[in-house]
């Protein structure tokens, strides 16, 4: 967390969370767009289904440590990149969840007892 004196941690930018949820499918599209391929030309040189990978591409299904090291395989970016786009996702996405918020919020505090 990032800390400046006189100036509310929760201001801070880089202390931020979007309010908007960007799958990492949309910035594999991109990147698919960016190098002249199709989804179907992408998903055949990897050896999977391409309905499969579109569901990815449109955020209805995780990337998968699989999907992540294909793409590393037929694009040559690191697998890292897309696990860690997919859990600061699935972060973000639970985190706008209310309910297991407070939830966690009554675990903490019964914690802070002890």
């Amino acid at each position: 967390m990032v800390k400046v004196k006189d100036i509310a941690v929760e201001r801070i930018a880089n202390n931020m969370t979007s309010s908007e949820l960007i799958h990492p499918g949309e910035m594999i599209k991109d990147e698919i767009m960016a190098r002249g391929l199709t989804q179907k030309e992408l998903a055949e040189q990897m050896g999977v289904s391409y309905t499969v990978f579109n569901e990815i591409l449109n955020g209805k299904r995780p990337v998968t440590t699989e999907y992540a090291l294909l793409l590393e395989a037929a694009l040559g970016t690191d697998a890292n990149i897309w696990i860690g786009l997919q859990s600061a996702y699935n972060m973000q996405r639970v985190k706008q969840d209310h309910s297991f918020m407070k939830r966690l919020e009554k675990i903490r505090r019964i914690a802070a007892v002890f």
